[in-house]
């Protein structure tokens, strides 16, 4: 069956963890985290991939602390300074799914300058998922159908296929291969109707120290498993 690799998704887990490992803050494991966010796209650039989907904060993730939240808020200011001249030079697209709206203004005009200076870029997309939650997602996308209906937009009529054009991912596809570090072995309401058919591999290594082989590792597990989506050989 289809042995491509398309679209990765990851749940980076594992940074306060790996923090209290090192006697540190959760903070300085956040910080950290962030700056590996840099490794692993640029090493799924190389391999050819098409669509990074990373979970960098979920809807749930604002029950955190209210200092811990500001400190998250602050991080793609730190990136994007850091890395934007580079993941510009590698032709990679900055998207971003969920609710930018709820974001400090601060953090909303440096997402929106990261995605339009990289629109015209044709490599890799990488795809940050922030203030993202799946479920939330599927019945956004089911008020939005049922009011194309209402609308008399469209007929009362859709297909498995056709819902996806209502998601958040419609450009990109389905996920390929799904990678959640850290030992966690659940979803976390992340892309589960994008995960249907997904290879899923779940680490041990905290997302501050998953290497850019242990990525290749996984793609190598992706590769060597049988994918026949219900079908037999």
């Amino acid at each position: 069956m289809e042995k491509s690799l398309s679209h990765v998704a990851i749940i980076m887990d594992g940074n306060g963890r790996w923090a209290k490992k090192q006697n540190k803050d959760r903070s300085f494991g956040h910080y950290q985290g962030t700056n590996n966010v840099r490794n692993i796209a640029i090493a799924a650039e190389a391999m050819g991939i098409s669509v990074l989907t990373l979970y960098a904060f979920s809807t749930e993730n604002w029950k955190r602390s209210a200092e811990e939240v500001n400190y998250l808020m602050k991080l793609p200011a730190q990136f994007f300074d850091a890395y934007m001249k580079e993941l510009m030079e590698k032709n990679i697209r900055i998207n971003l799914i969920g609710h930018f709206d709820r974001f400090p203004i601060d953090t909303q005009r440096v997402l929106k300058r990261a995605i339009e200076r990289s629109k015209d870029n044709t490599g890799m997309v990488l795809n940050f998922a922030m203030d993202y939650g799946s479920r939330d997602e599927i019945v956004n996308a089911i008020k939005d159908y049922t009011a194309d209906v209402i609308d008399n937009k469209r007929a009362n009529d859709l297909s498995v296929n056709e819902f996806s054009d209502y998601l958040m991912t419609s450009e990109f596809g389905d996920v390929d291969l799904m990678i959640r570090t850290s030992g966690e072995v659940r979803l976390s309401n992340f892309l589960l109707w994008q995960m249907a058919y997904a290879e899923m591999i779940f680490v041990e290594t905290h997302w501050p120290d998953f290497t850019p082989n242990d990525f290749k590792e996984c793609v190598k597990q992706y590769y060597d498993r049988d994918r026949r989506f219900g079908g037999v050989k």
